[in-house]
């Protein structure tokens, strides 16, 4: 009446239609009623607004509920529920140097790391690193370092921390960034018996574990924050890195998280550490 200036049953009439239609109203079966709270709960929780059905299924499955990524997408449509939008991947393109991550995967866990550094800006203004250290073959995030500059000597104090307290990988993979190709770090890596992996210049793509990583961290948690000092962000970022190795589900590792597959790494022996003392560095006061 409001738009059109008839009746509802002037208009049906002239369409053709029953009436009862236009009242009618979806009915849910008891069976999906409580399942699709359940998805609702999910998808609406603040570090999930990002999530897909296929990784909300996993998350239910974890919590005990025995449904399949079918049906979650039944109801993921049939119910209005929120879907994230797919980004723009743009072109993809396959690493082309020796060291690309295509060409040169790790082969089991502590084999090779990679490590950047992400860019962000506090509420007024001031830009913020981020630099990131995975394990290639696990997934894991092993830091995250939030500073507001990252020099020579902080890579190395952080590589140090890591040696110590992981065991040395055998290879370390990353741009071509002053912080990574400082004489000084490279001295200190062949100390360690750690083979440094520069990608070509201006091919982001050949270091693709750790860009996609800093991807996830910048859609799940960067673009939807407003951090105002630099100690707020380092807290809610250690959070998140603690969220996504131990209850974020990887899609490349079928699902299971990080941590999880870390530990099956560990108990079927599909790791080979490299530790300081092994090399003898320890005694040479390397680490000290």
């Amino acid at each position: 009446m409001g738009k059109l200036g008839v009746s509802e049953r002037q208009a049906c009439k002239t369409l053709e239609q029953n009436r009862s239609t236009q009242r009618y109203g979806l009915k849910m079966p008891q069976k999906d009623r409580s399942l699709t709270e359940a998805i609702r709960e999910q998808a609406n929780r603040r570090k999930h607004r990002r999530y897909g059905y296929r990784r909300i299924t996993e998350i239910l499955c974890g919590l005990g509920w025995r449904v399949n990524h079918k049906r979650i997408y039944r109801l993921w449509r049939q119910y209005d529920l929120r879907i994230p939008p797919k980004r723009s991947k743009g072109t993809r393109s396959t690493g082309t140097g020796q060291n690309a991550c295509d060409h040169r995967p790790a082969e089991y866990m502590n084999h090779i790391w990679s490590y950047d550094i992400l860019e962000d800006r506090l509420e007024n203004g001031r830009k913020v690193r981020v630099l990131n250290v995975i394990d290639e073959f696990t997934r894991e995030c092993l830091v995250s370092e939030v500073a507001f500059g990252i020099r020579q000597q902080d890579v190395m104090d952080l590589l140090r921390y890591l040696f110590l307290v992981r065991g040395c990988p055998a290879c370390l993979r990353s741009d071509n960034g002053s912080q990574f190709r400082a004489g000084k770090v490279q001295r200190f890596l062949k100390a360690m018996g750690v083979e440094p992996l520069f990608i070509e210049p201006g091919s982001p793509w050949e270091n693709g574990y750790v860009e996609s990583f800093n991807g996830r961290m910048r859609d799940e948690l960067l673009d939807g924050e407003l951090f105002l000092h630099l100690d707020e962000m380092k807290y809610v970022v250690e959070r998140w890195r603690m969220d996504y190795n131990h209850y974020r589900p990887h899609s490349s590792l079928r699902y299971q998280t990080p941590a999880g597959f870390a530990e099956q790494c560990r108990n079927a022996g599909c790791i080979k550490p490299q530790t300081p003392v092994d090399n003898g560095v320890q005694k040479r006061g390397i680490l000290s």
